[in-house]
């Protein structure tokens, strides 16, 4: 029997689909799905910038320690810049990595959160202006269609039920037959009972059909004006989608540093740097001021002469003003005596030999103070002693064997007075004593 009840029919393929009722919230959920995407999107470059900062400042600190340490210590000379040119290098690109950290959050994110404000709205009720829009467009799509629906589910279901109706009295008709104890009346009235379970399976499957018949007429509106409402849905959706793109283009732009023009200048430069490294520059420096091309006063017989026994030997005034401090990081030429590391600017090399004392710096070993050979060469030397204590405002470099060498911000200590020249006596926290220009200081 062509259409006829079957306990054992299997769902439909078409179960779960848009098309059932209610299913259309799916596509209606998809509007909070979308502003929660935007939230999760925030959140996530929210993160990223704080990893992008949290490196920015590792690469300033890690720079910052390092250049003290290369500075105090013993390396000197091009190679020297060269080595610094690496701690450059690091607060170059923690500045870039900063800017990526404000990009991110100064552009991106409120690029993202004013996009979500003007594409959501929120009501007073709770929920989404757009959502409930989309659901009261798809309910008043689907309620007609529900309705005849409804109704042919309902015939459907009686229909089924007079099949299995008239199945089972058409079984017992049959059993009547075989069964000696059922009279002739009683195999009758089986047979009546078939009859009738027949005619209504009939006038149930009539209703059945003229149900469904009513149904498929108005399916065609019902898939219609659903449509519409779906592509109202899918037009909020492109534009969200577009966004997203064309946001997350802006995230690549801004993350990849490969496209700025700045980061690979950072590494020209640091490539000149080391390539400008001149080891026989570096060799002829080193020779000229800690080996044998050093000048030397050698010693040659002195009348006795009373009034220099008593005071230092003078100098002339500095010519000119001290140089205008700069807030960059000096860099020397090669061959100039302040790209000497101040570790090595920091030895004594005392010149002051007598037969009751030894060199202050020997002595300092000696009694296991100062830098000895055991100890950490980028640790900087402290000595005792009186005085007052000044901080360079200048790089200055000594010209002669009793003048002093030192860097911008470089502690020593006083130990003699301006004299009338502008020169005054200091020891270096290594031990060396010397003459420098008064006006190259400034008392802590």
């Amino acid at each position: 029997m062509s259409g006829s009840y079957d306990e054992c029919a299997v769902a439909d393929d078409t179960m779960d689909s848009f098309w059932e009722v209610g299913n259309y919230k799916r596509a209606v959920k998809r509007v909070d799905d979308g502003h929660r995407l935007c939230n999760d999107l925030m959140g996530c470059l929210q993160e990223r910038a704080k990893i992008e900062k949290a490196y920015g400042d590792q690469l300033t600190a890690w720079s910052k320690r390092w250049r003290q340490l290369i500075e105090k210590g013993p390396q000197y000379g091009s190679v020297e810049r060269a080595w610094l040119a690496v701690m450059t290098e690091a607060e170059k690109v923690s500045e870039l990595h900063q800017d990526v950290k404000n990009n991110l959050t100064n552009e991106d994110v409120e690029k993202v959160k004013n996009w979500q404000k003007e594409a959501y709205h929120k009501q007073m009720i709770g929920g989404f202006k757009e959502a409930k829009e989309a659901d009261e467009g798809f309910k008043k799509a689907q309620k007609p269609w529900a309705k005849k629906l409804k109704e042919m589910e309902a015939a459907k279901k009686s229909y089924h039920l007079a099949c299995k109706e008239e199945r089972l009295a058409a079984a017992r008709e049959a059993n009547g037959k075989t069964e000696a104890s059922i009279t002739a009346d009683q195999q009758k009235k089986l047979h009546e009972k078939v009859d009738k379970c027949k005619q209504d399976m009939q006038k149930a499957k009539e209703k059945y059909e003229k149900s469904l018949e009513e149904l498929n007429k108005c399916t065609p509106q019902y898939m219609e004006c659903m449509e519409q409402v779906f592509d109202q849905c899918q037009q909020h959706e492109i534009r969200r989608l577009t966004f997203l793109k064309e946001a997350l283009l802006d995230i690549k732009r801004h993350l990849n540093l490969t496209e700025n023009p700045n980061y690979a200048t950072i590494y020209r430069e640091l490539e000149r740097t080391i390539l400008s490294a001149n080891t026989q520059e570096d060799l002829k420096w080193f020779s000229n001021n800690h080996g044998p091309d050093m000048h030397m006063n050698w010693p040659a017989f002195e009348e006795y002469n009373p009034d220099q026994a008593a005071a230092p030997p003078k100098k002339k005034k500095p010519d000119g003003a001290p140089p205008t401090p700069s807030t960059e990081h000096h860099v020397a030429p090669p061959g100039d005596r302040s790209s000497v590391s101040s570790y090595e600017k920091n030895q004594a090399y005392s010149t002051e030999w007598s037969d009751d004392e030894q060199p202050a710096t020997l002595s300092g070993n000696e009694n296991g103070g100062g830098s000895g050979g055991n100890g950490n060469s980028f640790e900087e030397d402290s000595s005792s002693g009186k005085g007052v204590r000044v901080r360079a405002l200048y790089d200055y470099e000594g010209q002669e064997q009793d003048e002093l060498t030192f860097k911008s911000g470089d502690e020593l200590t006083k130990t003699e007075d301006e004299d009338e020249q502008g020169w005054c006596r200091g020891r270096l926290d290594g031990g060396r004593e010397g003459l420098y220009p008064a006006n190259y200081v400034e008392p802590m």
